[in-house]
């Protein structure tokens, strides 16, 4: 029988999660996010396990970040046939991604509040 370690996030790690979810960013982006910060790099299957996501779950999560460039990815290939291994890892600091975060955001609430603006001044 194969033995494989079990892996949690930690309660800071859920603290994360939850605060990134609460921004707006949809739960299991917020996952591979935090998982990634915590590892320097990481396999599909890694990020599967440790995020205790499916593989189509993770895909799309990772398919997010690939978006936001916040996440690459590059094959390696293995001793033995078959696919190569992905292995992702974070393309900007931690820093970055939250600036990133907090100018969407500040853009986000600037363009709400000129529609209540623009609201003010067009009800009579």
């Amino acid at each position: 029988m194969r033995q494989e370690q079990v892996q949690y996030f930690t309660e800071t790690e859920e603290t994360c999660i939850d605060l990134l979810v609460q921004v707006g960013m949809k739960k299991n982006v917020a996952k591979v996010l935090v998982y990634l910060a915590g590892k320097p790099r990481a396999t599909t299957a890694e990020i599967e396990r440790g995020t205790d996501m499916s593989q189509p779950e993770m895909s799309l999560a990772v398919k997010r970040l690939q978006e936001l460039a916040w996440i690459r990815n590059h094959e390696i290939r293995t001793s033995n046939e078959g696919r190569p291994v992905k292995v992702y890892e974070l393309t900007k600091s931690r820093a970055e991604i939250l600036k990133s975060i907090y100018a969407a955001k500040k853009k986000q609430m600037n363009h709400q509040l000129s529609l209540v603006k623009k609201l003010q001044d067009h009800l009579p």
